[in-house]
């Protein structure tokens, strides 16, 4: 069965924490997940007092986190400008980046490289080939490990304690009736992938949705992320589809792994 979150989303509770600053994210945090929002629905939804939210919002807005607008706030494009700094200043950036649009031009599906952080999968880059279909996935999103094929894949090169913290931390929550939700379970599939150098994602994530992932290694063998192609199950698993599709995959993984190593 699953286990529960803790009550802090990277598993370590601390008191030594600014609080005001805490009160600053989860006001963005409430933006996010209404898009525009008044001062009394951001008072409402995270516990403080108009008062104290307004200070917040000015604050934020004054450095453009924030945009005020006739219909209340929404986050500003400064967010854009950090995390394109973050991701252009990953090491491997300069490397994986045209490979991944190479990926969905080839397979004609959406191809992405994704990270671990805090015990998440973030989707770095996303290129989508003509057959692409839509999902609920996108640069920067956070996504559980254990429910997305590239999660699983880094997962399965992760020291056994690692995986057990992640476990404990972000317990096994069923986004489908597909999901993983035992750990036994989700332990032996981890060794399934380790034998055959891939994932695969079947409806755990998303209804009709099928993923392959690779995870990406340098020559010392560490983890730097994973790289999967998803499409419809309906296209993907049909006839030797699979076979295909994990094969390409592995190619263009093999060859990032070696342009790191020699770049």
């Amino acid at each position: 069965m699953s286990k529960k979150k803790s009550a802090h989303g990277g598993g370590k509770s601390s008191d030594n924490v600014i609080k005001s600053v805490e009160t600053s994210i989860s006001i963005i945090e409430s933006l996010k997940q209404r898009n525009t929002a008044r001062v009394g629905e951001i008072a409402e939804a995270t516990g403080s007092s108009k008062g104290n939210v307004s200070k917040h919002l000015n604050t934020l807005a004054k450095h453009n986190f924030v945009t005020k607008t006739e219909n209340g706030y929404e986050l500003g494009l400064r967010y854009l400008d950090l995390g394109g700094f973050v991701r252009e200043n990953l090491p491997e950036s300069r490397v994986i980046k045209p490979k991944v649009l190479e990926l969905a031009i080839e397979t004609g599906e959406v191809a992405q490289f994704s990270v671990e952080n805090n015990g998440k999968a973030v989707i770095i880059y996303r290129e989508s080939g003509q057959q692409g279909v839509s999902t609920r996935t996108r640069v920067g999103r956070h996504l559980p490990l254990y429910q997305v094929a590239s999660g699983k894949a880094m997962l399965a090169h992760m020291p056994q304690e690692r995986v057990d913290e992640i476990i404990e931390t972000h317990g096994l929550e069923p986004a489908t009736e597909n999901t993983i939700t035992d750990r036994e379970t989700l332990l032996e599939e981890l060794e399934e992938i380790r034998q055959r150098n891939y994932a695969i994602n079947d409806a755990e994530s998303t209804k009709g949705l099928y993923a392959l992932a690779a995870p990406i290694r340098t020559s010392n063998n560490r983890l730097i992320g994973a790289c999967s192609i998803s499409g419809p199950s309906h296209r993907m698993r049909g006839g030797d589809n699979i076979d295909q599709t994990a094969e390409i995959l592995l190619s263009f993984v093999n060859e990032i792994e070696l342009n790191l190593t020699y770049s």
